[in-house]
């Protein structure tokens, strides 16, 4: 069979065209949604892991993905062949062939949270100007205050980590109650003053916006020792207040993962044989606003069909429900406490780099 001069041309033709499209370009796509999918995954189940190690009173280990290089690297290469006089030798033959290459080789750096970062990111509590900032931008004020505070003005929250374990102060759900109403209303707003060097972070609360917001003002500033006619008091962390403040007496990330891991479900064996610290019975909230435990972990032999997040520990598999908001949205804002609580500010991703050549 002969094959043309046209036919060879062509066909070159078509396969230089498919060198032509830039792996780069065509990899972005792919590339970015995977790996967003992965890290998130991943980090999903490491803090799952250590929020049911931390149950049983076992070490937890925070391992971060700081890079991602993904280089790729393509080559190709055509090789034509052609007898352009067909009737000057029978043995000049008519040939085409391509050949070509792909290599994958991803560069993951992890880098452990120890020494000083530990003790920012983990240790550090989170700052009462970051969690109020928080509250300002939309977040339900009950869902943000339950989580990451102790103490407003002497009232504590309820802890049931064995260093803290203590009962709600009744006045607490009423804050919360009184805070959450007020955001409700559009009342609240945060502050921020510099002074020299310094800055000062004021909560203020708006009167006139309605009747119920201007009674949840009255019921708060009752409740928080401020003055009626203070409508700006100043915000700093500490348990003990002075008149005109609000004193915030906050959790750190690793207090907060202490709090959560009472929410885990125990196996029967490991509980009768005390390998795991016993669960704390609380109350729910009656006023409807949030519910105890924070976050509700399951355990059991198998691995769940279906669950927004599992890991297997000790024999047994641990999960929380795919239908359980709450507990999705805890672990959702986990991150942004981490963060919070490291430099006062939203969190950045890992860097990802793809160089393509």
């Amino acid at each position: 069979m002969r094959i043309s001069v046209q036919a060879l041309v062509a066909a070159a033709i078509a396969v230089l065209a498919a060198g032509c499209g830039t792996v780069g370009v065509q990899s972005v796509e792919r590339d970015r949604l995977g790996y967003v999918n992965a890290l998130g995954e991943s980090w999903k189940e490491q803090t799952l892991l250590n929020i049911v190690k931390l149950r049983y009173l076992d070490t937890p280990v925070f391992l971060d993905v700081s890079s991602i290089i993904s280089s790729y690297e393509v080559a190709r290469q055509l090789s034509l062949t052609a007898n352009l006089f067909p009737g000057a030798s029978s043995s000049n033959n008519q040939s085409i062939g391509a050949s070509g290459t792909f290599t994958d080789k991803p560069t993951i750096s992890y880098t452990p949270i120890t020494g000083e970062r530990y003790m920012n990111t983990l240790v550090r509590p989170i700052p009462p100007q970051a969690i109020f900032a928080m509250i300002e931008s939309g977040h339900p004020a009950d869902f943000v205050l339950r989580t990451t505070v102790r103490a407003i003005n002497g009232i504590f929250n309820r802890s049931a980590s064995q260093a803290r374990s203590r009962p709600e102060d009744p006045r607490f759900s009423e804050v919360v109650v009184a805070l959450r109403r007020i955001q409700n209303e559009g009342a609240l707003n945060v502050r921020i003053q510099k002074q020299g060097e310094t800055e000062q972070t004021f909560v203020g609360f708006r009167h006139g916006v309605s009747n119920e917001a201007d009674e949840s003002i009255r019921v708060l500033k009752g409740l928080l020792d401020i003055n009626e006619s203070n409508d700006e008091p100043l915000l700093v962390f500490g348990a003990l207040h002075r008149p005109g403040q609000i004193a915030v007496l906050t959790r750190s990330v690793q207090e907060i993962l202490s709090e959560l891991s009472f929410g885990v479900e125990v196996p029967a064996d490991d509980a009768a044989q005390g390998r795991a610290l016993p669960a704390i019975l609380a109350r729910s909230d009656e006023a409807g606003f949030g519910r105890y435990p924070l976050l509700r972990v399951k355990s059991g032999e198998g691995r769940p069909a279906q669950a927004y997040a599992a890991v297997a520990y000790r024999g047994h598999w641990f999960w929380i429900d795919d239908r359980d908001l709450d507990s999705k949205r805890m672990m959702m804002f986990l991150t942004v406490f981490s963060s919070l609580a490291e430099t006062g500010t939203a969190p950045q991703a890992p860097l990802i780099t793809i160089p393509a050549r």
